[in-house]
């Protein structure tokens, strides 16, 4: 649980009427709603606690011992074991800049940290620009970690952008959601940039002259899934599709940290219990309201049923939410709630079941590392799930978005649906309930572990980065049918 909600002092009786006002926001005037998000942000944050705290097993008891992690591999030791190529340095490097507005646990923040380790080997000599758009952000875990591994990361603002990219002098930008005066400072400087869509949130409610506004400044887009390249094309009509490419993501399996089943087991005091893990952040979009309310529907169902929903609290009100919906349910203790853990493959290890069900995603990295080791998951419908499971049934589960149809998802509808039972949820249940029971589930986890490595192949997927970056670079088209392979097939 997150907060303490029965600390006996004036906090805490805020923080409960508030949230209650908050569930119930459809009664509450506008105004007042206005008045009530800071008071609802600064009476949670004035009583926060941790109080599932990672030095302890999910399953406590009076004779357990605190979490020991793994120690993190050394550089050199998985450079070794990681298959890598060595950089390809036939004909001119490229000077290849990805800015980004957050370097911390996210999805987009995994991707750029992808990309920033993988394109030298298809050389392109790499820098990172941390551009937040709240400029009072620097950078987070990721940025510490790759400017310890040698990579070159920069932290910038609006009014030093523009000096510091035309002395570096990039021969392409890649950008990950930062803000538009990166894209202005860079065509200033007569620098090409490529966007990554990893997602629609940034569209969702903008005005089609907004979007095309910014598209203006770009040589072409990428999307992570055919689900957000068509929802793209739809809010901006003008946009020549042919600059508009899909890259699935894709992982280096070998970065995963894991151990024997067993033993992560062992390490969360786990034995008979069926372990759910869901790899997300605790906000509207990862839905972690709706997932845990259908969950205390399967804890009643079945006995040994345990949910691990694990990721960094962005939204502290929302969180508050999760957590007093807990303190509620019949089996809450079968419930855990957990801040981010760098160890991500360790609990993919100790688990039988992998679930997300987000309102939206691009193409969504936390069910790929599932598949990758070896868990079969449900996953509710968003941009790259489909593919994710396609022809696999074997794989997982398809659930219906938690809105119903997943083009409608936008800020507003998340907003209003957010703390209602949603329209999958008896779906979702059945399938968690499915899961549970049948274990036939359990049964084929080495084939596909291997599998779905193959298809989510790293290598290819940074190949067809570099190819289009380069190709942007050159001033060429972008698209891709020079590039073979798997994920083209």
């Amino acid at each position: 649980m997150i907060i303490k909600f029965w600390h006996p002092n004036w906090h805490a009786m805020m923080a409960r009427f508030l949230l209650l006002a908050q569930r119930n926001s459809t009664l509450v005037p506008t105004r007042l709603k206005r008045r009530m998000r800071g008071m609802l942000g600064r009476a949670i944050t004035a009583d926060i606690a941790i109080v599932e705290d990672w030095s302890r097993p999910l399953v406590d008891g009076p004779d357990a011992v605190p979490v020991r992690w793994p120690e993190p591999e050394r550089d050199e030791d998985r450079e070794a074991g990681s298959g890598r190529r060595p950089r390809d340095n036939r004909g001119t490097e490229i000077r290849c800049l990805l800015a980004t507005e957050s370097l911390d646990a996210g999805g987009m923040d995994e991707v750029v940290a992808f990309l920033a380790r993988g394109l030298p080997q298809f050389g392109l000599r790499v820098a990172v620009l941390h551009a937040p758009i709240d400029t009072s952000s620097t950078p987070g875990r990721l940025g510490r970690v790759l400017r310890e591994e040698g990579v070159e990361v920069v932290d910038l603002d609006r009014e030093n952008c523009g000096t510091w990219i035309r002395n570096w002098r990039p021969d392409v930008l890649s950008v990950h959601g930062a803000p538009e005066w990166v894209l202005t400072a860079a065509a200033a400087c007569s620098v090409p940039t490529i966007e990554t869509l990893h997602g629609m949130h940034n569209q969702f409610n903008a005005a089609p002259s907004e979007v095309a506004s910014r598209r203006e400044l770009l040589a072409g887009l990428v999307s992570v899934s055919e689900m957000v390249r068509k929802q793209y094309l739809a809010i901006d009509d003008q946009c020549d599709p042919d600059s508009v490419v899909t890259i699935p993501n894709g992982l280096q399996a070998q970065r995963q940290q894991t151990m024997p089943r067993e033993q992560a087991r062992q390490m969360m005091g786990l034995s008979d219990e069926h372990l759910f893990v869901s790899l997300s952040r605790h906000c509207v979009q990862k839905n972690t309201y709706g997932l845990a309310s259908a969950f205390s529907r399967v804890a009643d169902a079945v006995p040994e049923a345990h949910l691990l929903i694990c990721g960094r609290p962005d939204d502290t009100a929302y969180a508050g939410q999760v957590a007093g919906l807990k303190s509620k349910m019949r089996h809450g203790g079968r419930l855990h709630l957990r801040d981010h853990s760098p160890h991500p493959g360790v609990l993919l290890s100790a688990a039988d079941g992998f679930v997300l069900d987000s309102f939206f995603e691009g193409w969504a990295l936390s069910s790929m590392e599932a598949l990758i080791a070896g868990i079969p998951v449900i996953v509710s419908e968003v941009g790259g799930a489909r593919e994710q499971l396609a022809d696999r049934p074997e794989w997982g589960l398809l659930v219906a978005n938690p809105l119903g149809n997943p083009l409608e998802v936008d800020w507003d509808s998340m907003t209003a649906a957010r703390f209602r039972r949603q329209s999958n949820q008896e779906e979702l249940v059945e399938a968690m309930v499915s899961f549970a029971r049948d274990h036939t589930w359990g049964l084929s986890r080495p084939s596909l572990a291997s599998d779905a490595a193959e298809r989510f192949d790293g290598d290819l997927c940074l190949q067809r980065h570099a190819h289009v970056l380069k190709a942007a670079a050159a001033g060429e088209p972008i698209a891709l049918t020079r590039i073979l392979g798997r994920a083209d097939r």
